[in-house]
């Protein structure tokens, strides 16, 4: 057999295998994994959609007006470094360190502004309330910071504050596997629970 030959030969059972390898591996394999995700976790392989399409419940979003101020009658998000904000394209830290002058006015800054509309002392103001997470995108905050807002909340929606504070103890996450992190509390889902519940 010629050299020709075997080349030809050799080439054409390659672009088989490519053509098999293709098929089981990039669609096959594909549609069985996408089949038991959406056999099994419907939920999270649907990017873990919020009632009514309102965004995903793993990604942060901004309780504010077209200003940029907080809206009072809702409970507000840990501030973003993700774009112009909670921008899923552009997730991001703001990569400064803890001793950075600009880090730290921003920080004292969002801690007075937090502070006043919350009616607190500044050294009351969680940890979480004016620092982004790593990614700029995290759709939780503390049970601290929740707490904290509960008396606007309530006043803002003329609802009792044992009210708005059983809804908030009522969405509390816990760690996770029992041990891992710190629990939180999804805002995006907990100011959904307010609206419907005025709703009923």
């Amino acid at each position: 057999m010629s050299s020709s030959r075997t080349a030809a030969r050799t080439a054409g059972v390659a672009v088989r295998a490519m053509l098999v390898l293709t098929l089981v591996l990039g669609v096959g394999y594909t549609l069985v994994v996408t089949g038991i995700g959406q056999l099994l976790l419907p939920f999270q392989a649907n990017g873990s959609p919020l009632a009514d399409d309102k965004g995903s419940a793993l990604i942060g979003q901004s309780f504010t007006d077209a200003d940029g101020e907080a809206l009072p009658e809702y409970f507000q998000s840990r501030p973003s470094a993700a774009g112009d904000g909670y921008d899923g394209a552009g997730s991001s830290g703001s990569n400064l360190g803890p001793e950075n002058p600009d880090l730290v006015a921003a920080i004292d800054e969002r801690k007075a502004a937090i502070a006043e509309r919350e009616g607190v002392s500044p050294d009351a103001v969680p940890a979480d309330a004016v620092t982004a997470s790593g990614s700029g995108l995290d759709p939780h905050i503390s049970v601290a910071y929740a707490l904290l807002q509960v008396p606007r909340v309530a006043a803002e929606r003329g609802v009792p504050e044992q009210e708005v504070r059983d809804l908030v103890e009522s969405r509390i996450q816990g760690r996770d596997l029992g041990f891992l992190g710190e629990e939180r509390i999804n805002v995006a889902e907990l100011n959904l629970a307010l609206d419907e519940r005025e709703g009923e």
